[in-house]
């Protein structure tokens, strides 16, 4: 039997109504696989413009006057094919802004985000208590600081929920000057409490207060203890270690499958990669480069940024593009305006092997993925990494920094026979540009044996990274924090294969360890009689 337990997700985006990056798919995917479990999950978001006018049977359900940043109302309605119910806190003078829910024109914070996403968390407190019309919470899970405050709101209101704390990357912490305090609804008591370095910050609030912390992998969730990759806030993670649960993110296997993919020009399955060879070549016209199957298309789908290694790629690529005439490098992104304008340099100074692309579109990210051979994914610290999940699941294969969440879903035995023994990937240390470019030719080293190529990319494309497991450890986490809840008919257990055991897993004592992914080692009969018979071999892969 699993449980009927009323959750509330309280996050500043979530897919399909918000997205600027990975917050926006975990919320979005993870609500809807909770669902499919016997989740009553509902998902609150701010009321921004695009979000409104994407919702579907949309009503009033209240209004508020005493509130910071003024009037609003709270919207009800459904989201996405499966209807997940979604609540959006409609506060026009905080939130009825165009573009970016975060920056303004120019790309800066908005001056008043303190008070946009105060008034977001007191909201979302109110709803967790209950508000006519809307099921009162069993649990509440806030997402990344902008949610922070929603534990806090919570205990002092003597509100009777269970509040977990899902930290996606703990750099991003929602530090505002000390003097916002008095505007923001926070008591002088607490804001002393949450004061990180002179300034009030949300994300140690979420951290203090919550009855559990989350985090969206293992490796990470042991980083984040370290000086190193703490943030500052590792004494206080320390503190509360027995609190803190790992769950690895998972990918929504409906949106990022390429047997079913409306966005990509022929379909293909881990069996047969005719479609994977026509994307490649839509590739090629549609970024410039010239059309050529065999040239190794490398592709650099991620943030612009110091965290994405934006520097060091940059460093790395001449060298790369130098020593090997044929690669093609496809780039596909946006973030700091030097890295931008470096990889637009690039593609000047190399127009027939380098074509980039500056900004996002989900047409051309699943274009992207599925067309490239190799995913770069530099990153100086990783909390999970979807990016080369989704590259994995169409057949790309990718080469990442040794850190965080990419240590767990990627796997690197080292060796030039690895793809024999479940490698699905290329793996690196430091943040270096030799470190960088070594890894790229040990790609390409294995990329000039197709049939090792081929059981790299096979490894990959089945291995489990969907929402299933993830799921039942949150239903762990949610019946270690409100062991009375309901029972529901046995039913739902049909949707979540052995969830029974995952009800009774006990209070973490460390960072939650689960096994890794599933992963079919098994081979096509197919690709066993190429891949190994005619080229896989040790000894020819060591050749």
């Amino acid at each position: 039997m699993t449980l009927s337990l009323n959750v509330l997700f309280v996050a500043s985006e979530a897919v399909p109504l918000a997205k600027t990056g990975g917050l926006g798919d975990m919320v979005g995917a993870c609500a809807s696989a909770l669902r499919r479990a016997g989740m009553k999950v509902t998902v609150m978001l701010p009321g921004y413009p695009d979000a409104i006018a994407q919702l579907q049977h949309t009503h009033t359900v209240c209004e508020w006057t005493d509130l910071p940043g003024g009037r609003a109302r709270l919207l009800s309605g459904r989201m996405g094919a499966q209807g997940i119910p979604v609540l959006l806190f409609d506060a026009p003078a905080l939130f009825a802004r165009p573009g970016n829910p975060y920056l303004d024109d120019h790309g800066e914070p908005y001056e008043d985000n303190a008070l946009r996403f105060a008034a977001f968390s007191q909201a979302a407190a109110r709803v967790a208590g209950g508000v006519p019309g809307v099921h009162r919470a069993d649990i509440v899970q806030a997402h990344d600081w902008h949610a922070g405050l929603v534990p806090l709101f919570v205990k002092r209101a003597q509100v009777p929920v269970k509040t977990v704390f899902t930290v996606h990357n703990l750099a991003f912490q929602g530090n505002f000057p000390m003097h916002v305090v008095p505007d923001i609804g926070v008591p002088p008591d607490a804001a002393h409490e949450a004061e990180f370095w002179g300034q009030f910050s949300f994300l140690k609030a979420g951290l203090l207060w919550a009855d559990r912390i989350t985090t969206v992998s293992h490796a990470y969730a042991r980083e984040i203890l370290s000086e190193a990759a703490g943030c500052g806030m590792q004494d206080l993670l320390r503190a509360r270690q027995q609190d803190l649960v790992a769950i690895l993110n998972g990918i929504d296997n409906d949106v990022w499958n390429p047997s079913k993919d409306p966005l990509l020009p022929q379909p293909f399955v881990a069996s047969n990669l005719s479609g994977k060879q026509t994307a490649k070549r839509v590739l090629q016209q549609r970024f410039g480069l010239p059309e050529d199957p065999k040239a190794p298309l490398l592709a650099v789908g991620s943030r612009l940024t110091h965290q994405k290694m934006a520097d060091v790629t940059l460093q790395a690529l001449p060298q790369l593009l130098e020593s090997n005439p044929q690669l093609q490098v496809a780039v596909l992104g946006c973030g700091e305006h030097a890295y931008e304008t470096g990889m637009a340099e690039l593609a000047a100074r190399y127009p027939r092997q380098v074509a980039a692309k500056i900004g996002y579109t989900e047409a051309y990210a699943h274009l992207l993925h599925a067309g490239a051979d190799i995913l770069l994914h530099g990153s100086r610290f990783e909390p999970c990494g979807l990016t080369p999940l989704y590259s994995m699941r169409y057949g790309t294969v990718p080469i990442a920094s040794r850190v965080g969440g990419l240590m767990d879903t990627i796997t690197d035995h080292g060796s030039p026979e690895a793809a024999l023994h479940g490698a699905t990937g290329f793996l690196f240390d430091g943040d270096t540009a030799d470190a960088m470019v070594a890894a790229v030719e040990r790609a390409l080293h294995v990329f000039a044996q197709p049939q090792a190529w081929r059981i790299l990319q096979y490894n990959g494309m089945t291995t489990d990274f969907g929402w299933s497991q993830p799921a039942r450890e949150y239903i762990a986490l949610y019946r270690n924090l409100v062991p009375a809840a309901t029972p529901m008919p046995a039913v739902a257990l049909a949707q979540t294969p052995a969830a029974t055991d995952a009800l009774h897993t006990p209070r973490p004592e460390q960072p939650v360890r689960t096994p890794a992914r599933r992963r079919s080692t098994a081979l096509s009969d197919e690709i066993r009689a190429h891949a190994v018979a005619r080229a896989a071999s040790a000894e020819k892969i060591r050749a």
